[in-house]
């Protein structure tokens, strides 16, 4: 069986420097991956790359086998893609209007709508607030509607830039907590990025190490924490200092 995502000889350049350069790799259906490295190692251009928000340089991404034209992935592709950022980036409108914006755009009928807004509102916590604006939600609120408008729509594959990182530490483990069940019931395939170690060794199945644009190390989250390579352990040791996991 095919990988559900695949990168060949993959590259990517901006202002004649070198940001990706990945001679291969897979993300494999179910998985949720967690991708890590320095500030600037490519975490965050990876995850553009691997969601048709930016075009390679040179190279192949690969969807269930089949290569997708640089830059002309087709909408119906697109549409199996979701992705959450750190900022939420809600509309000015109702919790419940943001939620459904997924669903309004593919032109679902509206008591569908409703029902589907009704259930992933309960699943995140936030029925309570589906005629408050979004524009005046706490933190933690803002994030809650931006993973269901991003779920609603039932994804492929979900991708996840550093939604958590704004968060105060308790809201930060509530919502944690919830999401993780909800993407384990739902077994969405998840591409997460963080530079939060707590984050990936709570949440991510597998874990991929990126540095200086390549990738070092790539594995089972709990064996690349274990027993990081000689690539990959001045990094995570400095990370361990702070986090009491897999030292």
């Amino acid at each position: 069986m095919s990988p559900l995502l695949e990168l060949k000889k993959l590259t990517y350049q901006a202002q004649h420097k070198m940001i990706l350069d990945i001679p291969e790799f897979q993300i494999e259906t179910g998985e949720f991956l967690g991708i890590m490295g320095p500030n600037g190692a490519g975490k965050s251009t990876l995850l553009k790359v691997l969601a048709f928000l930016d075009q390679q340089t040179s190279g192949e991404i690969l969807y269930r086998g089949q290569a997708i034209p640089n830059g002309n992935a087709p909408l119906e592709l697109r549409r199996k893609f979701s992705i959450a950022l750190q900022q939420s980036l809600l509309l000015d409108g109702t919790v419940f209007d943001n939620i459904a914006i997924g669903l309004t755009l593919r032109k679902v009928s509206k008591s569908i709508i409703k029902e589907k807004v009704e259930q992933w509102m309960e699943l995140f916590a936030v029925s309570h607030l589906s005629k408050k604006n979004a524009l005046y939600l706490s933190g933690g609120e803002a994030q809650r509607v931006n993973l269901a408008r991003a779920m609603i729509v039932e994804p492929e594959i979900l991708f996840l830039d550093e939604p958590f990182s704004a968060l105060d530490f308790p809201t930060k483990i509530r919502l944690m907590e919830d999401f993780k069940g909800i993407i384990e019931e739902a077994q969405t395939t998840t591409v997460f990025v963080s530079h939060d170690l707590m984050e990936i060794h709570y949440l991510t199945t597998k874990l991929a190490i990126i540095v200086n644009g390549e990738i070092k190390q790539v594995g089972p989250t709990p064996r690349v924490l274990e027993h990081p390579n000689s690539s990959t352990v001045s990094f995570l040791n400095e990370w361990k200092k702070f986090y009491p996991v897999a030292r």
